[in-house]
């Protein structure tokens, strides 16, 4: 296979379902309106609810919810092979993710920005709404520790991206300060900003930070503690609208830079497209492809995240109706087109990578060797950032350590939004379930909340178990999107009530997603989880699985009620 072939197929893909499927949902099942005040106007409070440029909320939405997942997943799923994780990623994302995005996005903009877990109560019961709140929160315990593990390995193996990443930061609340508190011409402090952010990369690659991965889990989690609790305007907006900018500069250049390998002669994928259908890929077991292809490809292919993130912070901030198509929609699609660009690099020159490196890794062995070695040698997101220099390099002459090192800098600029914004949600609902729990005052405490979620996802992160956390933090994730593409399938079916059968588009991939992701579950649970020597990880990460199968058991038969209701009982629910 070529890689401008791949690279063009998926772009093919991409912009037509987005102007056929996705134009469909927006107009016969959201029925999205641009006269329609959104939460942003009606509630505006300066703090959550602060309409946004739809190019800087795209920029904050697609950040928050890519993380490192959309090349980290890929990476490792390529144990299989590159077709079987290249056909998830393709699928996942026609008929699941984007279409589990908008609709999670646009209930709750119809529901005053709500959670999604606060809608499925309202469509549901009070007991789903305490269960889904249940599970979100344990979820994002272990997107904390997934991407605080990642996070620190990245800063351990690339220094520079280290200095890059915090002096980034730095630029995010310059440009905030710029535009929304001196109200500086919106161009011109994107100039600054870009400006700014140049110098910092530049920063980076001459005066790198050197340290252990155990003190930059301690530096990140007091940082997203802070972060987590500023006005979105302070950092998360400005902040992911400039990562908008290394997005957007990394996929033109990487997407380019693979189709001109490719009509070189130089684009030809070395790697097997498939290997077997049990690689050595979660917790270094043999793992049939299904049912855990879940639990290795998350964000690439779909993500529950994606629901917490669009119903928790992206609804209170979009400005018009018609800008959660791109938004929403075409944010799931442009992670899918990154996971498509990770696996498409490293099937042309992962295994090169190896070969410099005198990693045992090859056409025969790779089926059995290859997640185990990517692991063990820490080269997660580096097997990526390494082929992605070399084709860069190859295409169009690029030094390839300062594209190694932009290629880092890049997942760890996602993966710190994510980490934060993680927090920033874990905070939310855990003031929701104290509410509910009608818990004395200083237990709501934004602070406490924060530091809760942050030392329990920071010490599962500590023991550096991330073979066991990675696929938990995926199948937990990966649940929680069936949840929540049941309780939109609800919110259409019986509120939205959209002609012909549109209900089924969203209820058949719901249940074939909560199949095999329970059916992961229970494997992982059996297989993977009893042979965990840190008995830390192993009763923490065991007790959190056990607790996410039985609120899932329970959120899908309430599920299964409020399905059997009659129609009229939603009628007064009707946008």
């Amino acid at each position: 296979m070529n890689s401008a072939v791949i690279i063009l197929i998926a772009a093919a893909i991409y912009v037509g379902f987005y102007f056929s499927y996705g134009k469909a949902l927006q107009n016969k099942v959201v029925r999205a309106d641009p006269n329609r005040p959104t939460p942003a106007h009606r509630l505006y409070d300066g703090v959550d609810y602060v309409p946004a440029n739809p190019v800087v909320l795209y920029g904050h939405h697609f950040a928050s919810i890519a993380g490192a997942g959309p090349i980290v997943g890929p990476a490792v799923a390529m144990a299989w092979g590159w077709l079987p994780g290249l056909l998830w990623v393709w699928f996942g994302n026609v008929f699941i993710g984007a279409v589990h995005d908008y609709l999670a996005l646009m209930s709750s903009v119809r529901y005053d920005g709500k959670s999604i877990q606060w809608i499925a109560g309202k469509l549901m019961s009070k007991r789903t709404s305490m269960a889904f709140e249940l599970y979100v929160w344990f979820s994002l315990v272990l997107v904390v520790a997934a991407f605080g593990a990642v996070i620190s390995g990245i800063f351990y193996k690339t220094p520079g991206a280290a200095t890059a990443s915090w002096l980034f930061m730095g630029v995010a609340v310059i440009l905030g300060l710029l535009l929304y508190k001196w109200q500086v011409d919106f161009k011109l402090g994107t100039i600054i900003g870009i400006i700014l952010l140049i110098l910092a990369i530049y920063i980076g690659f001459k005066y790198p930070i050197h340290a252990s991965t155990h003190v930059w889990l301690i530096a990140l989690g007091i940082y997203v503690i802070i972060a987590s609790s500023l006005p979105v305007w302070i950092l998360l907006q400005p902040r992911d609208y400039l990562n908008a900018y290394i997005l957007w500069f990394g996929l033109i250049l990487g997407g380019l830079a693979f189709i001109v390998v490719g009509i070189k002669g130089l684009g030809t994928f070395t790697a097997p497209a498939f290997t077997t259908w049990s690689a050595n890929v979660v917790g270094g077991k043999p793992s049939p492809f299904w049912p855990t292809i879940p639990l290795v490809i998350a964000c690439g292919a779909l993500s529950g995240f994606h629901s917490i993130v669009g119903s928790g912070t992206t609804s209170k901030q979009l400005d018009n109706e018609l800008h959660g198509l791109m938004v929403g929609y075409a944010g799931m699609f442009t992670e899918g087109f990154l996971s498509t660009l990770v696996i498409a690099s490293i099937a042309v020159y992962g295994m090169q990578v190896f070969q410099t490196l005198k990693i045992p890794v090859n056409y025969d062995n790779w089926g059995s060797q290859y997640a185990i070695q990517v692991v063990h040698h820490k080269l997660k997101v580096g097997i990526f950032a390494k082929s992605y220099a070399l084709g860069v390099h190859n295409a169009f002459g690029f030094p390839t350590e300062a594209a190694a090192l932009f290629a880092s800098l890049w997942v760890a600029a996602f993966a710190l939004t994510t980490l934060d914004t993680a927090t920033r949600l874990g905070r939310f609902a855990w003031q929701e379930i104290m509410e509910m729990a009608k818990a004395p005052e200083v237990l709501k405490n934004k602070w406490l909340a924060s530091i809760i979620l942050v030392v329990f996802g920071m010490a599962l992160a500590w023991g550096g178990s991330w073979l066991v956390i990675w696929p938990a933090f995926s199948g937990m994730n990966q649940m929680l999107a069936s949840i929540a593409l049941m309780t939109a399938s609800l919110w259409v079916a019986k509120v939205q009530n959209p002609h012909g059968n549109w209900k089924w588009a969203v209820i058949i991939p719901a249940l074939f997603l909560w199949i095999t992701v329970t059916l992961a579950l229970l494997w992982f649970l059996v297989v993977v989880i009893p042979g965990i020597s840190s008995l830390l990880t192993k009763y923490s990460v065991g007790l959190i699985t056990i607790i996410g199968l039985l609120l899932n058991i329970m959120l899908v038969i309430d599920w299964y009620h409020a399905w059997k209701k009659p129609s009229e009982e939603y009628a007064a629910m009707a946008s």
